[in-house]
C-alpha cells in the first residue's frame, strides 16, 4: 500500500471522535454527513477493525478505535510541525521553549547559558522547570532536558548528545580536618562523618571507591548528614559536618578559593554523564536546533 493510501480517512476519522458525531464532523470539515460516514467507513474496511460503536443516537469508540485515535492525533501533530518546521526553517528562532533541568547543575551552569541563548534570540520565551526526578519530555511537551546520569539506551523517540562524565572528589572545610584530621586513605574514611545524597525512596547514594587499577566499588555509607539537594549538601561540608564525595563541577569555585580541601586525590573517580536530551519530532524546530547547538558548544562537564 503507497503511505498516502494510510492517510485517507484518518481526518474524517479524527474529527468524528472529537465531534463526536458524523454531523460535528461534516460541519467541521466542510463535507456533506455522507462524504465523512463513508471515509470512516472505508478506514474501518481497510483496517479490518470496528473503529466506532454506533447507535441511532450515539456513537464512540472502540477499545481499538480509542488506540488507533492516540496514534492517528500523534502522527497528524507531527505532520502539522513538520510543516512548520518548513515555513520556518529559514526564519529566526522564536516562540516558546520549554526547558527541565536538573535543580542544582541547571541553576548553577545551564540558566546563564540559556540567559545568553534568550539574549541571542530575542524572540524566544524560555520556559524552565527544574527537577530532579525522571521527566517523560515528549508526554510533558518538554523540548529540550538536561539529563546527568541516564539509560544505557535511549528511548528512539528522544534524540541525545553527549557532553562530558563528572567528575567525582572526597572534599571537607578545613574546620573539619583541623578538627577530625585528613583519611590518609579510602579505609580511613569509614571513621570519618559523611554527608550525603539521599535520594526520593529514602536511600542514600553510595560512595564510589578507586583503588588504582581495580574496578570501581560501590560503598554504602551511614550518612551523619543526608541532604536530598547538592546544593545544601555543598553547604554542610562548608559548615564543618563532614566529609563528601562531590562533583568537581559544584566545588570547583570552592577548592579554588579554599573553603573546601580535596581529599585522597588518587581516589578520584568519573561519575554520572551528561546529555542534552529532546523528543526527536521537535528537533528541527529553530529554536530547538539552536539551543541544542548553542549548549553543545558551550556546557561541558569537567573531567
Amino acid at each position: 500500500m503507497l503511505p498516502t493510501e494510510r492517510l485517507k480517512g484518518i481526518e474524517a476519522f479524527v474529527c468524528t471522535a472529537e465531534a463526536g458525531s458524523f454531523t460535528a464532523a461534516a460541519e467541521r470539515l466542510n463535507l456533506t454527513n455522507s462524504a465523512v460516514g463513508k471515509a470512516v467507513a472505508r478506514l474501518e474496511a481497510r483496517l479490518h477493525t470496528r473503529l466506532f460503536e454506533r447507535t441511532t443516537r450515539r456513537l464512540w469508540l472502540t477499545d481499538a478505535g480509542a488506540a488507533f485515535h492516540r496514534t492517528c492525533v500523534r502522527v497528524l501533530e507531527e505532520l502539522r510541525m513538520a510543516e512548520q518546521v518548513l515555513a520556518a526553517e529559514k526564519l529566526e528562532p522564536s516562540g516558546r521553549l520549554r526547558v527541565d533541568l536538573p535543580a542544582t547543575f541547571g541553576r548553577m551552569r545551564v540558566v546563564p547559558l540559556l540567559v545568553e541563548f534568550a539574549a541571542q534570540h530575542p524572540g524566544v520565551q524560555p520556559h524552565l522547570s527544574f527537577t530532579d526526578r525522571f521527566v517523560d519530555l515528549v508526554e510533558e511537551g518538554i523540548d529540550l532536558g538536561v539529563r546527568i546520569g541516564g539509560p544505557d539506551a535511549w528511548p528512539a523517540a528522544l534524540g541525545h548528545r553527549y557532553l562530558g562524565t563528572e567528575r567525582l572528589v572526597f572534599c571537607a572545610s578545613p574546620e573539619y580536618l583541623a578538627r577530625r584530621g585528613a583519611p590518609a586513605g579510602v579505609d580511613d574514611l569509614a571513621a570519618h562523618d559523611a554527608v550525603t545524597y539521599g535520594r526520593a525512596d529514602g536511600s542514600a547514594n553510595p560512595w564510589l571507591i578507586q583503588r588504582g587499577t581495580a574496578p570501581v566499588e560501590r560503598r554504602e555509607v551511614p550518612g551523619r548528614f543526608i541532604v536530598g539537594d547538592a546544593g545544601v549538601q555543598v553547604e554542610a561540608v562548608l559548615a564543618g559536618v563532614g566529609i563528601a564525595q562531590l562533583a568537581t563541577w559544584l566545588v570547583a569555585p570552592h577548592l579554588a578559593s579554599g573553603r573546601l580541601v580535596a581529599l585522597l586525590p588518587e581516589a578520584a573517580t568519573d561519575g554520572l554523564p551528561l546529555h542534552l536530551v529532546w523528543p526527536r519530532s521537535r528537533q528541527l524546530l529553530p529554536k530547538v536546533d539552536a539551543l541544542i547547538a548553542h549548549l553543545a558548544q558551550r556546557l561541558k562537564v569537567q573531567a
